[in-house]
Parts: C-alpha cells; structure tokens; sequence
C-alpha cells in the first residue's frame, strides 16, 4: 500500500454535483450524422479493472449498483476472453441506451500470454467482429470469419483507454509496457485520442481509503499519475483516478464524481475525433 499523506489542497479540481454530468452523459448524441454510437475501446493489463469500471458507470447512470459485465478477481489470468461490446442504459423503464459503447477486450500478459497487439491494432480500425474470441498466440488473420474486411466508421474506435490499477504502476513489466505503448503509437498515426485511468485507488493509498474525497489530495497517486505520464507519454490531464464499485451496494455521489470526472473527457475527446472525420 502506498505512501497515506495528503496535500492540504486537491491537486486537481472535481465538480461539486454529479447530477450535471449524468445529464450531459444521458443527453449526449454525435454530431457526427454517419454513426449513433461513440466506441470507446478499454485496453490493459490483466486484472486492471476494464469490466467493474463498465459496471461502475452503469452503475451511476442507474442510481443502483450494476454487474453486467462479468468479472473475475480469483484469477491470474484474463477473465475477458471475447471482444465485448456494452452499451449503458440511461433509463430502465424504456430500456433506451446512452449514445456511446464500451468494447471489452483480453487484458495483456508478460510474454505471450493475454491478447496480442497485432488484435489491438484490427480493433482500433474495426477490423474485428464482435464476439471473436482472442488466442493469444494466433493474431486474427485476413481469412478469419470474424475479420471485417470494410468496416464503418461506426465499427472503428473513437476513443482509447489504458486502465491500470494505480498500486500497480510501479510493478508494470517492461513486456506489458511496451505492449501498451506499441497500441499507443498505432492508435496516434490513427489520431485516436487517448486517456488512462488509474483504479484500486483506494487500495493503493489509506487515506483515499478512508475517504474517497481525499483522491486527488493523494500524494502518492500523483506520484503513480506522474510516473504513468513518463511510461506512456500521455499528457497529465489526460490520466484520471477513480475507485469502481465493487464490495459497495449503494452508490454514492462522491464516488460518482471521479467515475463521471473521467467518462466526460472521454465522450468530450471522443467528440472531438469524429468532428474531424
């Protein structure tokens, strides 16, 4: 567990209410006239979080905890075996979806475990089907059934995301790094916007674990934020913290916050990519 001070002050600036962004999330539609959808691709290594953080914001968007997203913490191993694609519900009672989706995907393992670049890369350009189900040691090949010959714009990604938990950076193997930073690189040529989000912070620093109110007054997650900026190279305002919901059975605004702090950016960068297409 991490370094448990705190600075007087938060080092970054949450909004005060949730409500406002749960709004602008249930409102928000592209401009863009040739898609319904914006796809927000999570990438990561094993274990990181990418399922409970989908939950989590259906969670919020729901006011009532949310599971849909099958996860495992028993295992060593990637419990996501399949691409995924989850659209989040903003009203139960009509059953009418949030204008965005999440895609689920193998986290990355040392050497040749978990989902292999060359995959990462075809799903970056919507090259794979949903429902295609990742071997590590065989990328999808141009003959594959589940390979998208001429996919839309709809099909591809608009957003990329590293999730990693945040007691973890320093632990990142040189292999997963390189890993990450390999999908990076290809996802800049595509000019695909980029952000990280560091989760599990309550369990890399005591004080956030006391109160959640103290995640960006953490002394050690800004060091983690920081460090993540030197491995990956993305800007410092582009990596977000936040603590999913995962032992809570109510949700709660402070929570919230730092969830919807985080899903803003990425609908907001997101917008930003298919403006330009």
């Amino acid at each position: 567990m991490g370094n448990s001070s705190c600075f007087r002050e938060p080092w970054r600036a949450l909004p005060e209410s949730d409500q406002d962004i749960i709004e602008f999330v249930k409102t928000y539609h592209p401009r863009n006239d040739n898609i319904s959808h914006l796809r927000i691709l999570l990438q990561g290594p094993v274990g990181a979080g990418k399922s409970s953080f989908i939950n989590s914001v259906e969670s919020v968007i729901l006011n009532r905890i949310s599971g849909r997203a099958m996860t495992d913490a028993s295992s060593g191993s990637s419990f996501t075996k399949k691409l995924k694609a989850f659209q989040i519900c903003k009203d139960e009672s009509k059953r009418t979806p949030c204008s965005f989706v999440f895609n689920d995907i193998m986290g990355f393992e040392v050497t040749q475990g978990g989902i292999h670049v060359e995959d990462v890369k075809l799903i970056l350009r919507g090259h794979v089907a949903e429902g295609h189900e990742f071997k590590p040691k065989c990328p999808l090949s141009k003959d594959d059934g589940d390979y998208v010959s001429n996919p839309s714009l709809a099909e591809k990604v608009h957003v990329l995301v590293t999730v990693i938990p945040a007691a973890s950076v320093p632990l990142l193997s040189d292999d997963v790094i390189k890993k990450m930073r390999d999908v990076r690189l290809d996802a800049t040529m595509l000019e695909i916007p980029q952000l990280i989000i560091l989760t599990k912070v309550d369990e890399a620093c005591p004080e956030v674990k006391k109160t959640i109110t103290n995640i960006y007054k953490s002394i050690y997650l800004k060091e983690q934020v920081e460090k993540i900026h030197k491995l990956l190279g993305i800007p410092l305002n582009c990596i977000f913290l936040v603590k999913n919901y995962n032992s809570e059975m109510d949700t709660s605004k402070d929570m919230n916050v730092p969830l919807l702090y985080a899903l803003r950016q990425m609908i907001n960068f997101g917008e930003d990519f298919l403006n330009s297409q």
